[in-house]
């Protein structure tokens, strides 16, 4: 191992919303930063739209024999533990350079007020740990705003009764371009007396900082964005940070510890680099945002001197709380058969986005819901234009039997070219459990010979309750639309790619790892930049709250310096 190198005052580990942020923020101050990234530094150029290389070779994420997750799911009131080697679920969001914000689909929601003070405006629920936030909307919000200024968000502002307050009128960026769907969207709400809201997106449709608007290659969710237009942190913020000379990226560099001494601060981050050497940088400062369980792991299984049970774990809250996003997901269908021939041109056009929400129901008053609570967030989509998607649902009947031949031909046709659908997400509060952590996996190492990340999967029967609730209502304007085959479902199994908490901030250190400004709190030199510090997550998508803080907590580290 080579002697530790102290050339930078901020180490970053991991380069997405986070981590991105943070850096472009402190170059902007003067400062010399390092990124270390284990996966690749892809560019606009590598994002071609390659199904195969999508959605069945992954890319983006790690071989699952190489480095892989163990996830602990109840069945029959006991907890299993399947790695992910065995089961296939990938619970990898992206591993590159800007993280998995190069694979988002955009959609920008800010909390609101409420959002911050849940115990306090809906009180306690039995099993759940709901914690208000120990900062306020107000003082995120300059921060939200810069985001739209810096990463680029488009829309249209529109008054509603659950509207959060904005120190700007507007987006800078106007929409992008619609789909004729967004019109049907748009009169049966009207019909129905609900309210529907263009979704802002974190894509251009305007040139800014040398990115390129949207092309509209209709390949937006789960793939790298070609023109640059997606607000990925690499493509927003990286790529600017890097050209002013104070900030570096080590791509190909897995962090394994980070080493602290006998007063508990970090004094270097050790990796392992392309040519598999193992090294240590040094820092003044570091910053860990390699996304909600891989942060936990990390800081797991950084033990010092003073930190015997992992960095920020002397209370055993490290890797607790760990949040997802709950809802449920649907769909209608038109089928071109029926249609005329003017309806059918227009309901098949490609690339332009649907970008229409509702919040009617953010905050609601039901019976079945027990009264006063928070509900969440309908978004609107076209179905992925992914043909390996559709096409591999059809060699399987009804009744679980293969298809073949012309039937199998019929089915392809009818799936690829025969129909149009809108789907729905719903976005609603994951309450924080006992039973939804990180752990280390006592067995079952990667590559590196590394513990990996044991990951405990529970839900709260109430998440299921608003989903339910939500749903329903995205379903009622499938049938106002006209829709066929309108199906739902609501789940506990958590989208892997909407995760948060596990560092959750808060003012004591008993039950939070985190003060206010993201610090470790026995830590002086080590903050968290992530998803990981939230102790809730909303009921909308977290990237633009990941973004907002990162900059606020980039801030309180220039201070700090």
């Amino acid at each position: 191992m080579s002697d530790a190198m102290r050339d930078f005052d901020v180490v970053v580990i991991g380069s997405g919303a986070g981590g991105g942020a943070v850096a472009w923020r402190l170059t902007q101050a003067g400062k010399s930063v390092l990124i270390l990234e284990k996966g690749p530094w892809l560019k606009e150029e590598d994002f071609k739209k390659d199904e195969l290389a999508c959605c069945r070779h992954s890319i983006f994420t790690p071989n699952l024999a190489d480095e892989q997750h163990v996830l602990e799911q109840e069945q029959e009131g006991e907890w299993q533990a399947t790695p992910t080697s065995e089961s296939g679920w990938s619970f990898w969001n992206g591993n590159l350079v800007g993280g998995s914000s190069n694979l988002m689909s955009g959609f920008f929601y800010r909390l609101k007020p409420e959002d911050f003070r849940l115990l306090s405006e809906f009180g306690p629920i039995a099993g759940a740990n709901v914690a208000d936030w120990p900062i306020s909307y107000a003082e995120l919000e300059p921060y939200y705003a810069l985001v739209e200024r810096e990463v680029g968000v488009s829309g249209k502002v529109v008054a509603h009764r659950f509207a959060e307050p904005r120190s700007t009128a507007d987006f800078p960026q106007p929409p992008t371009q619609e789909h004729p769907m967004a019109q049907r969207i748009d009169q049966a709400c009207k019909a129905l007396s609900y309210q529907a809201l263009p979704t802002p997106r974190a894509i251009l449709s305007q040139p800014i900082h040398g990115r390129r608007s949207c092309e509209y290659s209709g390949f937006c969710g789960s793939y790298g964005c070609a023109s640059g237009a997606k607000g990925s942190s690499r493509a927003a913020l990286l790529d600017r940070a890097v050209a002013t000379g104070r900030c570096q990226i080590w791509s190909d560099s897995q962090v394994t510890k980070l080493h602290s001494d006998s007063r508990g601060k970090v004094i270097s981050a050790e990796y392992v680099g392309f040519d598999n050497q193992v090294r240590q940088v040094s820092a003044k400062v570091f910053v860990v945002a390699c996304q909600a369980v891989e942060t936990s792991r990390l800081l797991l299984a950084s033990r010092g001197p003073k930190h015997p049970n992992g960095l920020g774990n002397n209370y055993q809250q490290l890797g607790k709380n760990l949040l997802f996003s709950a809802g449920g997901a649907g769909s209608g269908d038109w089928l071109y058969e029926d249609l005329p021939p003017s309806e059918r041109a227009e309901l098949s056009v490609r690339g332009p986005f649907v970008n229409r929400q509702l919040q009617d129901w953010y905050f609601v008053d039901a019976p079945e819901l027990g009264g006063r609570a928070k509900g969440g967030t309908i978004d609107f989509l076209l179905r992925h234009p992914n043909i390996l998607g559709s096409a591999s649902a059809q060699k399987w009947d009804d009744n679980g039997q293969l298809v073949w031949g012309a039937s199998l031909q019929n089915r392809l046709k009818s799936a690829i070219g025969g129909r149009q659908t809108l789907n729905y997400e719903v976005f609603n509060d994951w309450l924080p459990t006992d039973n939804c952590f990180v752990g280390l996996d006592g067995s079952v190492k990667d590559r590196w010979g590394q513990s990996v990340a044991k990951v405990r999967l529970g839900y709260h029967p109430h998440d299921l309750k608003v989903g339910a609730f939500l749903s329903e209502k995205a379903k009622n304007v499938l049938r106002q639309m006209g829709a066929k085959n309108i199906r739902g479902s609501v789940s506990g199994s958590p989208p892997s790619n909407l995760m948060a908490g596990g560092c959750r901030f808060g003012s004591d250190i008993r039950t939070s790892v985190l003060d206010a400004d993201c610090r470790m709190h026995d830590c002086e030199n080590l903050y968290v930049a992530d998803g990981s510090f939230m102790p809730t997550g909303g009921s909308v998508t977290y990237t633009w709250t990941i973004y907002a803080n990162a900059l606020r907590v980039a801030d309180k580290i220039v201070s700090a310096l």
